[in-house]
């Protein structure tokens, strides 16, 4: 596996916890390089470090340029995977040239631009410029790392973020980001009468990022065993105890499962009814979703559930309100301009708390969405409240730094690169508004289902990456 250095960096990364927030050990094994190299290095008051390494001989006089990933990663698991993502490394598999986590997120998105970054930080036959080395903390969880950056710390004139998802695209804009967190009292009353208890499993579904994967039709476990349970209170007298899916904002929910009671005289009929639900799902989502499941458990007996009423507000507004693609841009062909995600449900101490995101490239659809989805649910009676947000990163297709790495990437590979704005939210739009003036450009290897147990990134692509990094860095501008 080439570069053996890149490789090394990564292989060690993920033996270091590093979910969003507890960056800390990851960041002090960073630092401890950069002293061993004797690399200039500081952390900022919110926990971003810069590394920084002069110019190699003959590049004094190229513009000074920062090289940008984030230390965190998405931790996500498969259910029936037994893993502490605060303390044990994560396990990896090769399977037919891609390698991949097993039972749980591997962390390529971004650990495989922080190897990068070390990598180029750490040898000694590089041609390069001034170089800057940031690493950001909590990308996933709400770009607090972007959000803190001082505005004069970097005195850099170009930015490589090194964080995209796709061999030969070049991002030259993004998507900017809000949450919507909706919370619903809720009460509990005894059951009378004679019940069935059941848990409605839905499992075995793609999931994938919340931007990148939005257009692709994934199905949203949320959505799927919501379906279940309003078709259960319309027809069977179905009782709601518990609901609960999905769990990261910026990941389509895989799984999600509910604790029903129903009747004991209906109990046959809506076993035959979720049966044929499970075949009538199979029908609609053959292609895109060909692995999942839906299926009706015992459980054990529950004393209390939901009112009626109550139920009946909560699974119609979760199937009232919209998920996924809302609009898509007019200028951008196949581009998603505005979308939203039903992120996660969570019923705990008599209160649903439900997560949504909503992204678009223009900041007024964006918001219009957020209102939207609040609206939903305020109809209801849920109290509703947005996040801070993010702001997207306005396309430049005149960009200096893309025409450097389009023209890298023909010279090398003798193909066209493709120039994209992308929908995802990428830390560049907050640093664009820290740095106005700083030159921007995103690409990275292939990875697929990223933000999921299914992510995946491909080997030969990463010394295709690796090849192309250096190419830039030689052919950077002059000041």
């Amino acid at each position: 596996m080439k570069p053996e250095n890149l490789w090394n960096y990564f292989f060690k990364i993920l033996e270091i916890p590093h979910a969003s927030g507890k960056e800390e050990q990851l960041r002090n094994y960073l630092i401890d390089i950069a002293k061993q190299h004797n690399l200039e290095h500081s952390v900022d008051k919110v926990g971003n470090l810069l590394i920084r390494k002069p110019a190699t001989k003959g590049y004094e006089d190229r513009k000074t340029v920062v090289l940008q990933s984030h230390l965190d990663m998405v931790c996500e698991k498969n259910n029936d995977v037994v893993f502490d993502f605060d303390q044990d490394a994560i396990q990896y598999e090769i399977v037919d040239g891609w390698i991949r986590g097993k039972g749980t997120t591997l962390g390529a998105d971004n650990g495989i631009g922080v190897a990068a970054q070390m990598a180029i930080l750490t040898s000694n036959d590089i041609e390069h410029g001034n170089i800057e080395c940031l690493f950001t903390v909590e990308e996933e969880t709400g770009l607090t790392g972007a959000f803190g950056l001082e505005p004069n710390w970097l005195k850099a004139e170009i930015l490589l973020n090194l964080d995209s998802e796709d061999d030969g695209q070049f991002f030259m804009g993004c998507a900017g980001g809000i949450d919507t967190v909706i919370t619903l009292p809720y009460t509990l009353e005894k059951l009378q009468n004679a019940y069935k208890h059941y848990e409605i499993v839905v499992k075995g579904l793609s999931g994938g990022h919340s931007g990148d994967d939005i257009n692709k039709g994934r199905e949203n476990a949320l959505k799927l065993c919501n379906r279940v349970i309003f078709a259960g209170i319309r027809d069977f007298d179905l009782k709601l105890n518990h609901f609960v899916g999905g769990n990261l904002r910026n990941a389509i929910p895989r799984e999600a499962t509910a604790k029903i009671a129903v009747p004991v005289e209906k109990s046959a009929a809506f076993e035959k009814y979720v049966e044929e639900f499970y075949k009538s799902v199979k029908k609609e989502l053959p292609l895109t979703e060909p692995n999942v499941d839906v299926k009706l458990q015992p459980c054990e007996p529950f004393a209390d559930a939901l009112p009626d009423q109550e139920t009946e507000k909560l699974t119609k507004s979760l199937t009232a309100v919209p998920h996924g693609v809302i609009r898509m841009a007019a200028d951008i062909p196949n581009f998603v301009e505005t979308s939203s995600n039903l992120a996660a449900i969570k019923m705990e101490n008599h209160e649903v708390l439900i997560t949504t995101s909503q992204r678009s490239s223009i900041e007024s659809r964006k918001f219009e969405v957020a209102d939207q989805i609040a609206s939903t649910f305020q109809l209801i009676g849920a109290k509703t409240k947005h996040g801070d947000g993010y702001p997207g990163w306005t396309p430049n297709v005149n960009s200096p730094i893309l025409k450097v790495c389009l023209d890298a990437f023909k010279r090398l590979y003798n193909q066209e690169g493709q120039a994209l704005a992308i929908h995802a939210g990428l830390e560049c739009g907050l640093i664009s508004e820290k740095y106005p003036d700083m030159d921007m450009v995103s690409y990275g290897p292939t990875m697929r289902g990223v933000h999921s147990p299914d992510e995946r990134m491909e080997i030969a692509t990463v010394e295709r990456f690796w090849d192309l990094t250096l190419e830039i860095l030689k052919h950077i501008p002059k000041k």
